[in-house]
């Protein structure tokens, strides 16, 4: 498995974790092509190589020509920037997933929707271009999972659009939640909530670096120096062993909430859902805004198919928007064994993890054709097949 692995010597922030990317092997004009897709006038991308304590890193930074800087954006604009650019579709959703996470945050720290968020420095080109290339450079060194060290948050305070705040900033800290992290050993801020977005929404582990074959060793360079340590972040590119857990892939979600459809037109939305390859699709009540009862329409599928997806959701039902996100999904590794029963064969699925199997369960298609065949209850014919899956498993 090609693993990257973040260390996070000195902190964390966009332009930081770019520059270690490129350090690393990212072609510099790869990354360049993304930026002339985002079609954000007057914005190129720029890397130079820096010493911080005498080690040698890559800078990474992303010039805007007097006049293209935009105060501020909110969430739909960039989700849009990044729609419209026409990247590759996992880089597109990688990409908003982080940006949804830093929205999330803000709302949190300020007490309002996420709708009402505009982002200031967040939503500043710079921190687009950081986002977007940093997404495609993972796509770009063929990183299949990535890792990262505990996080250092600095300590003191810092000066931003909402005056003097401490550090860690508030939308840093509520984005650092569930994160291993530490103190650091310098003052000031070290983990930007671009750095801690991008860290939180990207990582599949954290922890010290793994058993791993290190491959390459990037280092990326903040803007400032550092008073005691270096200011800079090191990525270790490289092979380790999958762990043997079972099945892992990514999964879209698409949700809709509707309060003025039939339990019959759901229904046959779901249905349709299914045979459009939605790998599930299900209805759960809740009560919406003015305390009117609705449906949340919920639909699972795979990253590619999202766009015949939410077609099919706008086109049977009334909403006027559908969100989606990616979810990170564990399986079990399924197979099948065929048990004679006194009602003839039946496929038992089995689940494994590990190598161990945590899960048998007959097909129910199955046992209703043989439940109804013999005229006898569904969980007799269950219950027979589980018993026979026991004899095979255990053997004479």
């Amino acid at each position: 498995m090609h693993y990257g692995y973040f260390d996070c010597f000195n902190g964390a922030a966009g332009d930081m974790i770019l520059g270690a990317l490129i350090d690393a092997g990212c072609p510099l004009e790869a990354l360049r092509d993304v930026v002339a897709k985002l079609s954000l006038p007057g914005v190129t991308l720029a890397a130079e190589k820096v010493q911080r304590h005498g080690l040698a890193a890559t800078l990474a930074r992303v010039e805007v020509e007097s006049g293209s800087q935009k105060a501020h954006r909110h969430l739909p604009e960039i989700v849009r920037i990044i729609d419209e650019a026409g990247l590759d579709p996992q880089v597109a959703e990688r990409a908003r997933l982080v940006f949804q996470r830093l929205a999330h945050a803000e709302a949190g720290v300020h007490g309002i929707a996420v709708e009402q968020v505009h982002f200031h420095e967040v939503g500043a080109a710079d921190a687009i271009v950081d986002i977007v290339c940093t997404c495609a450079g993972l796509a770009a060194l063929g990183v299949e999972r990535v890792g990262c060290s505990p996080i250092p948050t600095g300590s003191g305070t810092v000066t931003c659009q909402h005056g003097i705040l401490p550090v860690p900033a508030p939308a840093t800290a509520q984005l650092l939640r569930g994160v291993p992290v530490t103190g650091g050993k310098e003052v000031g801020e070290l983990t930007t909530p671009t750095g801690a977005a991008l860290l939180t929404t990207l990582a599949d582990d954290f922890g010290p670096l793994p058993d791993m074959t290190i491959k390459a060793v990037g280092c990326g360079a903040g803007a400032r120096e550092g008073h005691k340590r270096a200011n800079l972040l090191r990525l270790f590119i490289g092979e380790r062993a999958a762990p043997d857990v079972g099945e892992q892939d990514t999964v879209a979600v698409l949700e809709a909430q509707v309060d003025d459809a039939t339990g019959q037109s759901l229904a046959y939305t779901c249905e349709r859902l299914l045979e459009a390859g939605a790998l599930d699709a299900y209805i759960v009540p809740i009560i919406m805004k003015k305390g009117r009862p609705g449906q949340l329409l919920t639909a699972l599928g795979r990253p590619g198919d999202v766009p015949k997806l939410e077609a099919l959701i706008f086109a049977e039902t009334s909403t006027f928007g559908v969100r989606r996100y990616e979810a990170r999904r564990a399986k079990l590794t399924r197979r099948h064994v065929t048990v004679e029963t006194r009602y003839g064969p039946i496929r038992v699925k089995l689940g494994e993890r590990g190598g161990e199997i945590a899960q048998a369960w007959p097909e129910y298609e199955e046992c209703v054709a043989a439940a109804r065949r013999a005229n006898v209850p569904l969980q007799e014919v269950q219950q027979a097949a589980l018993q026979a899956w026991s004899r095979k498993r255990d053997g004479p």
